[in-house]
């Protein structure tokens, strides 16, 4: 009978392979944990604190405005509401925030129905200014000047396009916010229906929109549907042709990625001052 001979050399080597395995599983299972922890950080944490700060932000500034939600004012019937023409009388010249009341001062002598211009200034830059709501998706986020990820976006914040209209101004009101991390306020812009409402609060009144148009995917870059008019230069059958008071709500599709823009449309219906 044979007995089998197993050389030291052979005993080292196979040591040695279980080790490298071994040393290799450690590092697959810790890269996984690390991975995970990110996940977790992206997809839970950063949306736990933006919404904490954003319901923060929407509480200070009313307190500074001194009074509730435009939620608490929203009822049918009420007779402080100024109802909105679907074309300006003429556009409202500049940009700014909502610091002044804006008032239907401004007669159509065509029509003879009125329109609302805003007499404003330039808000701060990154700084909180109006409280949009939609009803529909359970939101209530602050606005802010500027769509900087760092100072607006990743704060749970909608931005507002520099160099697009304000709240009530004629022209086009356009916002941008995440669909996916960082309080994600606009996860469910995709949910919108005509018709649904859409309200901006400031210091001096409340804006509602009706929402009126919705385009599913366009290019990032689709800088027509911010314009005053809006309508996109990538697909030209989505948006309007003649001025009014818009609302522009932009987010990114296909949701987790941000190759493409979702874009939901809407219009001034009635505006109450505070």
């Amino acid at each position: 009978m044979r007995v089998p001979v197993v050389q030291h050399s052979s005993r080292r080597r196979l040591a040695r392979r279980r080790r490298v395995w071994w040393a290799g599983g450690e590092v697959l299972v810790t890269v996984g944990l690390v991975l995970l922890l990110l996940v977790v950080h992206q997809l839970w944490w950063t949306n736990r604190e933006a919404r904490r700060g954003a319901e923060r932000k929407v509480e200070a500034l009313e307190r500074e405005w001194g009074g509730g939600g435009a939620g608490n004012r929203t009822g049918d019937g009420d007779d402080s509401a100024t109802s909105v023409p679907s074309t300006p009388a003429r556009p409202s010249d500049g940009i700014g925030s909502p610091d002044t009341p804006d008032t239907p001062d401004t007669r159509d002598t065509r029509t003879g129905q009125q329109a609302v211009t805003a007499r404003q200034s330039r808000p701060t830059w990154s700084q909180a200014y109006a409280v949009l709501s939609i009803p529909r998706l359970g939101l209530r986020v602050p606005v802010a000047e500027g769509v900087s990820k760092q100072n607006v976006l990743n704060k749970g914040y909608v931005g507002h396009y520099r160099g697009t209209g304000q709240p009530g101004q004629a022209g086009n009101f356009a916002l941008a916010g995440h669909r996916n991390t960082h309080g994600e306020p606009f996860r469910y812009l995709n949910r919108l229906r005509a018709k649904d409402v859409v309200e901006v609060e400031t210091r001096s009144a409340t804006y509602t929109y009706a929402v009126d148009r919705t385009l599913p995917q366009t290019s990032a870059r689709d800088s027509g549907v911010v314009r005053p008019i809006p309508r996109s230069v990538v697909k030209p059958r989505y948006g309007y042709s003649e001025p009014g008071y818009y609302i522009t709500l932009t987010t990114c599709t296909p949701e987790y990625t941000s190759k493409y823009r979702l874009v939901v449309w809407g219009k001034l219906v009635s505006v109450r001052p505070r």
